[in-house]
């Protein structure tokens, strides 16, 4: 049996993560030796507990057994060691060990001399999406996709969601690191996303073995690597206890780059990234934004003309626009000639500016870009 096969048995047993794996390796030499050490030796790397536990494991588990049931249900697995294995993920503290892959596996090759090939950011957010977030989302994304940038993200509802579809809709790549096995769709109200992630170059990843059930303890776990696979994090809408924050704290300790849209300051869902700009992520208001802070020259995404931004407004912005053709004015204004409530002009207003329809001016007062 081969030596990856036996990171395979080490990463069903619960009992060891990728700490403990690593001091196996380093007592052992390699996972087989480790597989196969007598219960004495095992207790002084993992102590005497952990040993009887896995002692009693081992003896009642095929390895070869399980391989030929991850093959069966068309996933494949890379061990730390392999070459595909995601470089970036790989210079995290303890990263996975094993990762179990549904879908191209390809995808996650990330080289090293390549930039481009290591265009992976993380798109992320709330599950209650305002309408505002939802087409932040799909309009970052897509910039995003054009540029060239595979997107990850968690496959939850709402920005998960979002941006995954996005990123299939515009032909791009999208890995969905999930808290659960690779065979279990969580939620199952995204299976149809699930299924056409598979089928358009691009795959689901976890650590956890197949069949595993999510936890309340595995979102976080999952978030990090989620921010251990991209070169940022970008959060496009989420309150201030958001999850999406925690995947932003592990790219922070990762030293990748966090970034955040601002919102209607109106919004509960605008606090999460209101709260990550005041801590340091860089704001964003278009793609071009994190274009520049890797220094990525766009050439594959399309250069759009404001007649172009103009021929896409929907007719809530066209009624702004013809209000604001002949003269800036000032939020109060165009509440009262809407008549719309100032939290829905608050949400279009921070739209227009992010498609780059207006800009706010010192003032307060809104004018149409030039």
């Amino acid at each position: 049996m081969s030596e990856r096969n036996y990171w395979l048995g080490f990463s069903i047993f619960s009992g060891i993560g990728p700490m403990k794996f690593k001091k196996l390796l380093e007592r052992f030499g390699s996972a087989k030796d480790a597989w196969e050490a007598s219960k004495s030796d095992l207790e002084e790397v993992v102590g005497e507990k952990l040993a009887e536990r896995f002692n009693k494991f081992r003896n009642e588990f095929s390895i070869s057994d399980y391989a030929a049931k991850v093959q069966s249900k068309n996933v494949s697995f890379l061990t730390l060691e392999d070459k595909e294995y995601p470089s970036l993920l790989s210079q995290i503290k303890n990263p996975p060990f094993v990762l179990y892959v549904k879908g191209d596996k390809k995808i996650l090759k990330q080289v090293q001399d390549d930039s481009e090939n290591r265009r992976y950011i993380a798109v992320v957010g709330t599950r209650r999406t305002t309408q505002y977030g939802r087409e932040v989302t799909a309009l970052l994304t897509q910039e995003l996709v054009a540029a060239g940038f595979t997107i990850v993200s968690g496959l939850a509802i709402g920005v998960d969601a979002i941006s995954h579809k996005t990123a299939i809709e515009n032909s791009g790549k999208t890995i969905a690191v999930l808290g659960c096995g690779v065979d279990c769709c969580y939620p199952s109200a995204n299976q149809h996303i699930y299924n056409s992630i598979v089928k358009s170059s691009g795959c689901i990843l976890s650590e956890y073995p197949l069949g595993t059930r999510p936890t309340k303890g595995s979102f976080p776990s999952r978030n990090r690597i989620i921010a251990g696979l991209s070169i940022g994090v970008l959060v496009t809408e989420g309150a201030e206890d958001s999850g999406s924050l925690i995947t932003a704290d592990y790219a922070r300790k990762f030293g990748r780059p966090v970034f955040a849209v601002p919102g209607p300051i109106t919004s509960g869902m605008s606090k999460g990234p209101y709260k990550l700009i005041q801590r340091g992520a860089k704001l964003v208001t278009k793609a071009e934004d994190i274009l520049k802070e890797f220094k990525i020259q766009n050439s594959k995404g399309k250069i759009t003309t404001q007649n172009s931004k103009v021929n896409d407004a929907t007719k809530e912005e066209m009624e702004i626009l013809k209000l604001l053709q002949n003269e800036p004015l000032h939020f109060d204004e165009l509440v009262r000639r809407t008549r719309f409530d100032s939290s829905k002009i608050g949400a279009l207003l921070s739209l227009m500016e992010i498609k780059g329809l207006i800009k706010g001016l010192e003032s307060g007062q809104f004018s149409i870009t030039s």
